[in-house]
């Protein structure tokens, strides 16, 4: 049997809509809502709430506007959302909500005024090499990197993003010495590894797969504990040779906390119905993005879960924000 994921295991319920209070439920919101996104337009978790808005405005009779509020590895629209003082803003975050506080000492705001809405979603990563590369899987990549210390190079997106941390939390399970080259985003990392400059990458799906099925890269792994929906027959890092490593890039809803528990509860509902929704799935299939079990209470669970697991891998690795 596969080994179970973090996520799984915190966010095993089903997604079913919670029982609410009518009264206090349907009287909000009064007015159009605010979702938050604090990465610029056009990545995943853009794209998610983008698709999900129509849905949701439609189940809560009122109509949601996205606000991309970018910077400081999403730190800057976090707090914007934790200050906002308004009870229709939500915020949309990423596995970086729970690294910022090990790679932002003295965030702009308290952990605690922000709380678990739904789960969104999963994207994984892939551990990809060249299509030319001598390595053939993980176990051969393990092996190189302890043949040649530093002499492996793998690429990221910048300095904290899933992508590296993906790779910090490899080399520190395998006990190899592998070297970390930051790049300004996925696009010029992935161009660097298509022409050979860099050994691997631990690449969104998103990207990844496109190259993969084009032949000019090899997916050897899988960064989830569960298998990537997108690449069934491909294994986990887990599975291919490191167990209980695991990595899975999620995106959930939050809400400042002084939303009233009705009110949560009835934004909670609505995304939890839109992700049973087959054309909401097939449209998350798209961006790479598979739906993720559980709840309001898992998804807090699961943060201050992630939050401890990563602020022992920055501090290891040494890891600093660019």
């Amino acid at each position: 049997m596969r080994r179970r994921t973090l996520l799984s295991g915190l966010a095993a319920a089903p997604l079913a809509a919670p029982a609410i209070r009518p009264a206090l439920a349907q009287a909000w919101p009064e007015r159009p809502l605010r979702v938050i996104v604090p990465f610029p337009p056009g990545g995943a978790i853009d794209a998610m709430i983008r698709l999900l808005a129509p849905d949701l405005g439609a189940a809560l009779g009122q109509p949601l506007a996205v606000e991309n509020r970018a910077g400081a590895g999403g730190t800057i629209g976090t707090e914007a959302a934790a200050r906002s003082g308004d009870q229709h803003t939500l915020l949309m975050v990423s596995m970086a909500h729970a690294v910022n506080p090990a790679l932002y000492p003295r965030l702009p705001y308290d952990a605690a005024d922000l709380v678990a809405v739904a789960p969104v979603a999963v994207v994984p990563n892939l551990l990809v090499v060249p299509a030319a590369s001598p390595i053939r899987d993980t176990a051969g990549l393990i092996a190189a990197a302890r043949r040649t210390p530093g002499g492996i190079t793998y690429a990221s997106a910048g300095n904290g993003t899933s992508i590296h941390l993906a790779g910090a939390l490899f080399a520190a399970m395998a006990g190899v010495d592998m070297t970390h080259v930051p790049y300004r985003g996925s696009g010029p990392a992935i161009a660097d590894l298509l022409a050979g400059r860099v050994d691997c990458m631990f690449d969104s799906v998103t990207s990844a797969a496109p190259h993969v099925a084009g032949g000019r890269l090899r997916a050897l792994a899988a960064t989830t504990a569960e298998r990537a929906e997108a690449l069934p027959a491909l294994p986990t890092v887990g599975e291919a040779g490191l167990p209980g490593y695991a990595v899975d890039p999620w995106f959930a809803m939050l809400a400042p906390r002084d939303l009233p528990a009705p009110a949560r509860q009835r934004m909670e509902a609505a995304v939890l119905g839109a992700l049973r929704d087959g054309g909401i799935r097939e449209k998350l299939a798209g961006i790479g993005a598979q739906p993720m079990p559980g709840d309001a209470a898992s998804l807090q669970g699961l943060i201050a879960a992630e939050t401890r697991k990563w602020a022992e891998v920055v501090q290891r690795a040494g890891i600093r924000a660019d």
